[in-house]
């Protein structure tokens, strides 16, 4: 068996990536560690600076906890081979034993959890395996902490919640001060061996922190990797309750102006720009996107905020979790520059002018679009040819009623203080009307008080698609293109007007008739709606 000690398993690290740098000078090269193995990885890295290196490690060893690692040691140095499995045979020591929850936590549990390991560990290994695998450990921690000062390279760091054998809390805040690109994902409910779990998929975690890039930066376009099966099902189970509940129609037009259920009338080829309004929490975003993949095979690829494309590190405001899926679903960070490349591609491209003014509402404010005067994407549009399809979408005041807006939680004063720190997040993420001295102007990210009210449906209509092909130089000039603009703007009010007076007739609008709907037709069934 290979006993190489840490500085050679280094070096042996060292020439692979090198050899790869030589071969692909223009591509990251991923070194992936756990425990001792991130602390090889960190080695590497501090040795290498100037090789563009992406680190993931996972519960790094730069932290090793004496009270276990100590006894363990001596009890292996002390005991002759095959006392570790007698022991065990004579004890019974297992891990979640009754006897574990009795000695409860602290150092009692850790020296008992030791000892309940020793068998199965001298099963897999030797007593002098284990002794090496110990002095290994002691000299890849040292040496990492030593250099960790000279590491250059992105770092992504996996922290467990249930960690018996390190203590990494305690480092974050010493690398977020030494690491110059550094992000934690913290996994609460996982243990120390986060790989041979089965709820840890590693790709996911890269898609969720937009880790994975091709070139020197990651480009949210094209460093995007689709969806696997797999990852789509999850997404639609999250938000099942939502999707069942709400039973959501889907009107879209055909070029003839024919209103039809379901997205018949949506363009099949790009560059397609969907233009519409947000509702409040952009509850409609996973349900429209994964009923155009379901129904159509078409990705929308969502333009956002950059604050929900953000590897936000200070759970106060959200649990940084709940915005994976806007990064799994392919959102971009809204710009004119990322709508130009959106478009450059041939995407299908989902663009909300009001942005979180609309997604973020004050009361009596629902349905109302707040878009910036100037027509910021109809040339860029008209560049590419691409379609415009304006939509509306209706339901949010038949799920929840909006109690406790911005302005309400700003009065209330042991809220003012977590409002004043939402507005500095904002602020920080970019305010991307800064300068606009119109109610677009002030916008803020806010958690709603809401009262929830038995569901209704949710109601999406897409209009006609409104061509811009061989409009372009009409286009450029600027009462043309706002003239154009405001033709947009006014079929979405449109969609959205016709939702609202034509849910009045639909016999399946409340929760109570769908539910007899399906309990008779089956609950795969399509329930009926109003007459189109």
């Amino acid at each position: 068996m290979d006993r190489s000690p840490a500085k050679d398993l280094v070096q042996l690290i060292e020439r692979t990536v090198k050899s790869e740098s030589y071969r692909f000078p223009n591509r990251p090269i991923y070194l992936v560690g756990e425990s001792v193995g991130a602390c090889l990885a960190l080695d590497v890295a501090a040795r290498n600076p100037n090789i563009d290196l992406t680190l993931i490690l996972a519960n790094p060893a730069t932290h090793v906890n004496n009270l276990m690692s100590q006894p363990l040691v001596g009890m292996l140095n002390v005991l002759p081979d095959g006392v570790p499995t007698l022991l065990g045979e004579i004890f019974g020591f297992k891990q979640g034993d009754p006897l574990t929850a009795v000695l409860g936590g602290g150092i009692l549990r850790d020296l008992f959890a030791v000892s309940a390991n020793l068998p199965t560990l001298s099963r897999i290994f030797p007593k002098d395996t284990l002794l090496w695998k110990m002095e290994l450990v002691k000299s890849a921690v040292a040496s990492a902490n030593t250099h960790i000062h000279a590491v250059r390279a992105e770092t992504l760091i996996l922290l467990s919640g249930r960690d018996q054998w390190l203590l990494n809390e305690a480092d974050i805040d010493r690398f977020a001060r030494t690491l110059p690109n550094f992000i934690v994902r913290k996994l609460k409910d996982n243990g120390h061996f986060l790989f041979f779990e089965d709820s840890v998929d590693l790709v996911t975690i890269i898609k969720c922190t937009c880790f994975y890039r091709r070139g020197k930066s990651h480009d949210h376009i094209s460093d995007y990797i689709m969806l696997t099966s797999y990852e789509l099902k999850q997404l639609v189970d999250d938000h099942k309750l939502l999707i069942d509940a709400t039973s959501p129609v889907y009107l879209s037009t055909l070029a003839n102006g024919k209103r039809v259920r379901g997205l018949e009338g949506i363009p099949s080829e790009g560059p397609v720009l969907y233009v519409g309004y947000h509702v409040l929490l952009g509850l409609e975003i996973v349900p429209v996107i994964t009923q155009f993949l379901k129904e159509r095979n078409i990705h929308l690829r969502g333009l956002a905020h950059p604050m929900l494309m953000w590897n936000i590190q200070d759970d106060r405001l959200v649990d940084p979790q709940m915005l994976d899926k806007y990064k799994m679903l392919g959102g971009v960070p809204v710009s004119n520059f990322n709508i130009y490349k959106l478009l450059q591609s041939k995407s299908h491209a989902l663009l909300y002018p009001g942005g979180i003014r609309e997604s973020f509402h004050r009361k009596g404010e629902e349905y109302k679009l707040f878009w910036p005067e100037q027509p910021e994407f109809v040339r860029v549009a008209s560049k590419f040819g691409a379609k415009i399809v304006p939509f509306g979408v209706v339901g949010e005041d038949d799920i929840c009623h909006l109690v406790l807006d911005a302005k309400d939680q700003r009065n209330i004063p042991i809220l003012k203080d977590f409002m004043d720190y939402i507005e500095e997040a904002t602020k920080q993420a970019g305010n991307l009307r800064e300068g606009d001295g119109t109610e677009l102007g002030n916008q803020i990210c806010y958690l709603p008080g809401l009262v929830p009210k038995i569901p209704g449906r949710f109601y999406f209509y897409f209009g006609k698609p409104i061509e811009t092909a061989g409009k372009e130089q009409e286009l450029k000039d600027k009462d043309k293109a706002q003239e154009f603009y405001l033709q947009v703007k006014s079929e979405v009010e449109q969609c959205i007007a016709y939702l609202k007076m034509k849910r009045e007739s639909d016999p399946y609008r409340h929760l109570l008739p769908r539910m007899l709907y399906q309990a008779s037709h089956g609950f795969s069934s399509e329930i009926p709606t109003f007459d189109l």
